[in-house]
């Protein structure tokens, strides 16, 4: 088990499951998505996760791959989302997670995302 690894897997896993609570943030923990910030502390970042209707929507998310690059660990995978059991949107997510090896705690989102053709 990596715990840097574990804690960018509770993240994308809490995307669909609504329980920000299961996510390790760090206090002070950012997120920004195409370079805007969407997410102000750990607090904030947990309270969207299980609360936003922005995540409400996501019906599934597929094709995972992880790695880890020293204190940043990098994950793609696709979201399906939708309403009343369709899926309506897909889209392909980059996200790099600053989790240090030293404190397994998110401490940084970096997100792009990006629409795919149905």
């Amino acid at each position: 088990m990596n715990p840097q690894l574990d804690a960018a897997r509770a993240y994308v896993a809490a995307l669909l499951s609504h329980d920000g609570h299961s996510v390790p943030y760090a206090p002070d923990a950012v997120r920004y998505e195409l370079g805007v910030k969407t997410g102000r502390s750990g607090n904030h970042l947990r309270r969207s996760l299980s609360r936003g209707p922005q995540f409400r929507v996501i019906r599934a998310i597929r094709d995972e791959q992880y790695r880890v690059d020293g204190d940043r660990v990098i994950a793609d995978y696709v979201i399906d989302s939708g309403l009343f059991g369709r899926t309506l949107v897909t889209a392909r997510v980059h996200e790099t997670f600053l989790i240090p090896a030293d404190d397994p705690r998110i401490h940084r989102i970096d997100a792009n995302i990006r629409l795919v053709r149905r």
